[in-house]
């Protein structure tokens, strides 16, 4: 479910008051803890944060003119979604994303090959989710 919004404030706006508060907490801890050079915009109708194309001029492998996606966060149907390319392709990351998660969540985590969900938005894990932002650099 992509969003028609051209802003990141557009996009928040638009949601409903619950899945605000939780975009924007999510917005708060990934821009505090995410390495510099990164840049958040909308990306795929979410909020996005990108390896720019001044870091890495050949973009995303299938649209060349946009830049390269890292992690998105998204306000979907049934949920509140975080995806992470990190966590889809570095094992190492994922085993200890899994790991940490169980240590401080007591739920089932729900997960594709990039995608956390959040069906309840107190079940999100603000400070593991900055942990996980912060893992990776715009180099890397």
């Amino acid at each position: 479910m992509q969003s028609k919004a051209t802003s990141i404030n557009e996009y928040i706006s638009l949601l409903p008051k619950d899945r605000q508060e939780a975009i924007k907490n999510l917005q708060k801890v990934i821009k505090k803890n995410i390495p510099k050079g990164f840049v958040e915009c909308i990306s795929y109708g979410m909020i996005g944060y990108v390896v720019p194309h001044s870091i890495y001029p050949a973009g995303y492998h299938c649209t060349p003119q946009l830049p390269l996606p890292f992690m998105n966060i998204a306000s979907q149907k049934n949920f509140v979604a975080i995806y992470h390319m990190g966590i889809y392709g570095d094992k190492n990351l994922l085993d200890w994303f899994l790991t940490e998660y169980a240590k401080q969540s007591s739920k089932k985590i729900d997960m594709g090959k990039s995608c956390i969900r959040f069906k309840k938005m107190e079940d999100i894990p603000f400070q593991l989710i900055g942990e996980l932002a912060a893992k990776i650099t715009v180099q890397n």
